[in-house]
């Protein structure tokens, strides 16, 4: 293995032959247009010059693509979600200390604003469980903000009175009344999410003549285990925010309903309640009057979950459905400049593609071609829409469309972020499964691959498992393999979004069934190519991909080298320990009256099949996928003398975020492949 220098006959290594290089990269995370749509800004992530963490700032980008990018902000702890009030000021959330103030102990996240003509951001309204996220009214400037709040903590001293009393007394415990108690990699309690009314933000002033902004809490009756939730939109006026709020759903369960609330009077009425389904994602038109959101059809043992747009009469909570007989699934809508139909995006065909739909019915237009787009911002004289767009190939970068042109592929506008060249090509390649359907890939294929000198094959299975392969990912990126000289296999199997529903159905339930057949269908029609050397070869996975590659360890030896990273192991004990066990028994029924599901398909129970050796990676702070589903299978592993190592991350979660162990995890990665299938000498890395 060698991740400190190119190919000797590669005079220009790109930034993927060296780790140190690939990390530092600068990362797009955002994108927020102003409201005369002359200024575009994004959120960069670069590394600090420690190189331990990120630091994030924020940029202007031109949306006419003529002037180059420039810096707007600059602190320590950086700034992040960008929006542009009326007035052309740009609001955003940052640690940074507040100069007019007393040195936090433990510094929060404060609402800040950069006025419109340039000059130094000052605070602008801060709680004591931080500014967790806003949303300004379009037209008139008002401000909603999402902040942590002990029950009772209400008034302006309630919550740092109760914070500061518990800490006195040495109390951490939390005590729960309702499922669930924890979230991703966070406790949830005792504080919980509360949407705070500031309305108007005062106009600048010199420095030390403000008055501190007074807030009113809008939902004052806001519980455990989520709060208000931070789902908000406000409507262009301020008179009215909607809001995606849990509810109760059976034994345990949770479903959400969209609410209206009056800003002025804090009067709240339930806008869209469906028993049958989660509503969310509610965007106002540009009027005011109407509402569009996400309706997702709850799963169950025998279906998976539907997705669909309705457009909601705000008046009187009338819908209807947006996108009929539409076979994909429909997110982040929101409404034209003149209100006559709604964008939104969708996956689609190994794309993650935009949308386009009349409100007064018709066919969904795809606008674009290839890649995947997200932030999605409209232009309020409908002339352009801007977002970010990604690709297997590219990072996010901002783009301008044209709202009307069908299957479009714009170009960048410019950024300070540039990969000038990667050190491989990408390529489509389809599989027919055994029952005859079709399956997509994504084939990353190394520089000097050929009949000659055919490269190694690593076979990577997504997460999700209702997702599919189709953009950027830092913390997946075939590329930095492709620099080692691998190819690099991402197939979309059954339970794939955007090939349709029956696609879907194909794997409900059946995790072991036809999206194992089809992957190793993927993996026969890479091995066809002469570029592929079907003699070396490793499978790799995360999440559920880390769960299949479980599964692929059980049913065949036809790898020399396994990687399952925060995987599924026992189904049953998984189940009644994630962070949302009632999501996992709609699929696979409840472990003890509805057990053929978890008996079929569960890797634990095939442990004495693994022959192949395996390297197992597990964050402790993931609580979607606990930490004993690694423990066990890496016990299981050593119990049966299967050659295998356990990277484990003490204060990672689902994810690997941080720059050094992000490193770290690639460098292990690369030595276990390089051991196991280039039948190289195992390289312990420097720092492990």
């Amino acid at each position: 293995m060698s991740t400190s220098a190119p190919a000797p006959d590669d005079p220009v290594p790109t930034p993927f032959h060296r780790l140190a290089d690939f990390v530092a990269l600068p990362r797009i995370g955002g994108l927020a247009l102003s409201p005369d749509g002359t200024r575009l800004a994004v959120p960069l992530q670069t590394l600090d010059r420690e190189g331990k963490k990120w630091q994030t700032a924020l940029w202007e980008i031109d949306p006419q693509g003529v002037r180059p990018a420039r810096r707007l902000t600059r602190s320590a702890p950086g700034e992040s979600a960008p929006a542009w009030a009326p007035d052309g000021s740009l609001l955003f959330t940052s640690a940074r200390p507040d100069p007019g103030a007393e040195p936090a102990s433990e510094p929060r996240p404060a609402l800040w604003r950069l006025p419109a003509d340039g000059g130094e951001a000052r605070p602008v309204l801060a709680r004591p469980g931080g500014i967790a996220g806003f949303a300004v009214a379009a037209g008139s400037g008002d401000v909603v903000v999402v902040s942590a709040t002990i029950a009772g903590g209400s008034a302006p001293d309630a919550d740092e009175e109760r914070r500061k009393a518990r800490a006195e007394a040495g109390v951490s415990a939390i005590l729960h009344e309702a499922y669930p108690v924890r979230y991703w990699d966070h406790d949830l309690g005792p504080a919980v999410p509360h949407l705070f009314w500031a309305g108007q933000l005062p106009a600048d002033e010199q420095p030390g003549a403000e008055q501190p902004l007074e807030l009113r809490d809008l939902t004052p009756d806001a519980a455990p285990p989520n709060g208000s939730g931070d789902d908000v939109d406000l409507s262009p006026d301020g008179t009215l925010l909607v809001r995606a709020e849990e509810v109760p759903d059976g034994p345990a369960g949770r479903r959400t309903r969209l609410v209206l609330v009056d800003t002025g009077s804090g009067e709240t009425r339930v806008l869209v309640d469906d028993p049958l389904a989660d509503v969310h994602g509610a965007a106002f038109s540009p009027d005011g009057s109407r509402l569009v959101c996400v309706r997702e059809a709850m799963s169950s043992y025998a279906d998976p979950p539907d997705y669909t747009l309705l457009v909601v009469d705000v008046a009187d909570g009338t819908a209807r459905d947006l996108t009929p007989g539409f076979d994909r699934w429909p997110s982040a809508p929101q409404f034209s400049a003149d209100g006559t139909a709604v964008y939104f995006l969708a996956d689609d065909d190994g794309r993650h593609a935009l949308f386009r739909v009349p409100l007064d019915g018709g066919e969904p237009l795809r606008l674009t071609a290839d890649g995947a787009y997200s932030d999605l911002q409209v232009a309020r004289d409908g002339s352009a829409l801007y977002a970010l767009r990604s690709a297997v190939d590219s990072p996010s970068l901002p783009v301008r469309l044209d709202p009307a042109t069908p299957m479009q592929d714009p170009a960048p506008l410019p950024t300070p972020v540039a990969v000038d060249r990667l050190p491989g090509t990408l390529h489509e390649l389809d599989a027919t499964a055994a029952d005859g359907a079709r399956v997509q890939s994504w084939l990353v294929l190394p520089e000097g691959a050929s009949a000659e000198s055919p490269a190694p094959l690593v076979l990577w299975i997504h997460g999700g498992p209702l997702m599919s392969w189709n953009s950027w990912s830092w913390r997946w990126c075939p590329w930095v393999l492709a620099a080692q000289g691998y190819a690099v296999l991402l197939p979309n199997p059954a339970l794939s979004q955007g090939f349709g529903q029956e696609f879907v159905r194909r794997g409900w339930g059946e995790w072991g069934d036809a999206p194992y057949t089809d992957l190793m269908a993927a993996v026969d029609a890479a091995e066809q190519r002469p570029e592929i050397d079907e003699a070396r070869t490793a499978a790799m996975g995360g999440s559920f991909g880390g769960y299949m590659a479980n599964w692929v360890a059980t049913q065949t030896d036809r790898f020399r080298a396994i990687v399952t990273h925060a995987s599924l192991w026992n189904l049953e004990q998984f189940t009644g320990t994630t962070d949302a066990a009632y999501y996992w028994e709609k699929e696979w029924g409840d472990p003890f009256t509805e057990p053929r599901r978890y008996e079929q398909n569960s890797p634990h129970r095939y442990v004495d099949q693994i022959r192949t050796p395996a390297l197992v990676i597990h964050g402790d702070k993931d609580y979607r996928v606990p930490i004993g589903e690694a423990l066990a299978l890496w016990y299981g592993l050593q119990k049966r003398g299967v050659p295998s190592k356990f990277l484990y991350f003490p204060d990672e979660n689902h994810w690997v975020l941080t720059p050094g162990n992000s490193r770290v995890w690639y460098e292990t990665v690369l030595a276990f492949l390089a051991e196991h299938v280039l039948g190289q000498e195992w390289r312990r890395p420097e720092l492990l």
